[in-house]
């Protein structure tokens, strides 16, 4: 049993790692730019450039392992919908740095 009598399921564990790996990796990337970016001093565009592409990348990722588990957990479809808007979000404001 898991911490608040929840029965553990491995197989659930092992079909998720990869999802969970994915999430992990997405978040330490848009905290990462959105650090970065929230700075109230000077950028440098190509810095800025190259993290909006990566957490763009991240996001649709994490997206998609996300969306092809949200028929089965919640969390997933949850976290595929908030990575589609991050990814909407950096890719909008790359357009406008262009």
């Amino acid at each position: 049993m898991a911490a608040g009598g929840h029965p553990v399921c491995e197989d659930m564990v092992t079909e998720l790692t990869k999802c969970i790996r994915t999430d992990l990796d997405c978040a330490d990337i848009c905290t990462t730019t959105a650090r970065v970016l929230s700075r109230h001093t000077g950028y440098d565009a190509n810095i800025s450039r190259s993290l909006l592409e990566a957490c763009a990348t991240a996001c649709k990722s994490c997206g998609d392992e996300c969306a092809a588990h949200a028929d089965k957990h919640e969390h997933c479809r949850v976290c595929a919908e908030a990575c589609r808007a991050c990814e909407r979000a950096c890719r909008d404001l790359l357009a406008t740095m262009s």
